[in-house]
C-alpha cells in the first residue's frame, strides 16, 4: 500500500479510500451488502493496508455507519474515519437534514452513536445548503472541531465559487476551514478540472474523488454494464452524463488499453485517477473482496503520457453533475 498526506491535514492516509456506501442492507439498494459481508470487506481492506474509510449518515439510513463501527471495534486508532451530513434522515423531521446548527449537531451525535466512536477524523458536508447561511454552517462545523467531535471538516460536490466563499468565511471569522473536497471525478466526468481542482491544489485542500469508476461503467464494456444489477437499477448512475461527451468511446479505449497491458478495465480507469497530482485518495466502493484487491493492485500500474492522452482524447464537455 502507498500512503500520502491528506491535503494539509498532516494525516497519513492510504492512497485507496474504502467507500462504505455498499454496507448496510439491500432493502436500501439492491446491490448493498449484508453486515457479515461488510465486516469481511473491512477486514480484508485493513490486511491490504487501507486505513481510510468513508461513509455517510444517509447510507442505508445509518446502517453503513453501524457496520463500519463494528468492523473497526478495537482498532479505531489505526483508522482514518470520515462521514457526512446533509441529506434528510427522517422524513417526518425536516431538521434531520440540511446544514443548520441543529441538523449538524444532532446528526453528528447520531453518527457517532452508530459508529460507537467519540469522534470522527473528518466530518464532511454531503452537499451545499442553499437555505442556510454559510456563516452559520461554518460556525457549527468549527464548534464540532473545538468540542472534539471531529478533527477536521470537509466539503463535497458544489460550485467552486461556493467553496471559495466558504473558505473565505472561515478565514475571515477565524474558524476551521474545509480541509478536504470530495467531488465527482473520473475519466468520463472531468468538469472539475476547470475550477474546483485547481482551487483545491492552490489551497492545499485534500482531494478524495467519489465515483472514480463512474459507478461501475468503467469496469466493463458498455453492453455488459447494462446487463448488471447496478446498471439496471442504479438511477443515480443513469442520471450522470457518462454516456455523453464521448463516454462510450472512452469506455472502448479503456477496454482496449487494459487488454494491451493485461489488466482489468477497472484497474486501468482507477490508475488514471491515481496519476492525477491533485488527487490524494479516490474513494473506491465495492461489494467484492476480489474487486477491492484489484483496486489496490492498480497502484502498481504505470501509465505513460501517451497512454493518458489516448484515454482522454475522446472527452467532450458535459453537463455539470453531482452538485445536487
Amino acid at each position: 500500500m502507498e500512503y500520502t498526506t491528506l491535503g494539509d491535514t498532516g494525516m497519513e492516509v492510504s492512497r485507496i479510500c474504502l467507500g462504505c456506501m455498499s454496507f448496510g442492507t439491500p432493502e436500501w439498494r439492491e446491490w448493498v451488502l449484508e453486515e457479515e459481508a461488510g465486516l469481511e470487506l473491512v477486514d480484508r481492506a485493513i490486511e491490504l493496508g487501507i486505513n481510510f474509510f468513508d461513509t455517510a449518515n444517509m447510507y442505508s439510513n445509518g446502517e453503513s455507519e453501524r457496520v463500519l463501527g463494528k468492523a473497526l471495534e478495537g482498532r479505531r486508532d489505526e483508522a482514518v474515519v470520515a462521514s457526512k451530513v446533509y441529506f434528510q434522515m427522517d422524513e417526518t423531521d425536516p431538521n434531520s437534514g440540511g446544514l443548520s446548527r441543529k441538523a449538524i449537531e444532532q446528526e453528528l451525535d447520531n453518527s457517532l452513536d452508530r459508529l460507537g466512536m467519540d469522534s470522527l477524523d473528518l466530518l464532511q458536508i454531503h452537499r451545499y445548503d442553499d437555505d442556510t447561511p454559510i456563516e452559520t454552517t461554518m460556525r457549527a462545523l468549527d464548534d464540532a472541531v473545538r468540542r472534539g467531535k471531529t478533527r477536521y471538516v470537509g466539503a463535497s460536490s458544489m460550485w467552486a465559487h461556493q467553496f471559495a466563499e466558504a473558505q473565505y468565511t472561515a478565514d475571515s471569522l477565524g474558524l476551521d476551514r474545509f480541509a478536504t473536497m470530495q467531488n465527482h471525478y473520473n475519466l468520463l466526468y472531468r468538469e472539475e478540472e476547470r475550477e474546483m481542482l485547481p482551487l483545491c491544489e492552490k489551497q492545499g485542500v485534500g482531494v478524495m474523488p467519489w465515483s472514480p469508476l463512474a459507478r461501475g461503467y468503467l469496469t466493463r464494456p458498455h453492453e455488459e454494464f447494462e446487463a448488471t444489477t447496478r446498471g439496471r437499477t442504479d438511477e443515480h448512475a443513469k442520471g450522470h452524463p457518462y454516456f455523453e461527451g464521448g463516454g462510450r468511446e472512452v469506455n472502448e479505449r479503456v477496454e482496449e488499453l487494459a487488454d494491451e497491458k493485461g489488466v482489468k478495465m477497472a484497474q486501468l480507469a482507477l490508475s488514471w485517477v491515481l496519476h492525477k497530482d491533485w488527487v490524494d485518495a479516490p474513494i473506491v466502493g465495492t461489494s467484492s473482496i476480489e474487486h477491492l484487491e484489484d483496486a489496490v493492485e492498480a497502484l502498481d500500474i504505470k501509465l505513460s503520457d501517451s497512454d493518458i492522452d489516448y484515454l482522454e482524447a475522446p472527452y467532450r464537455p458535459v453537463r455539470v453533475s453531482g452538485h445536487d
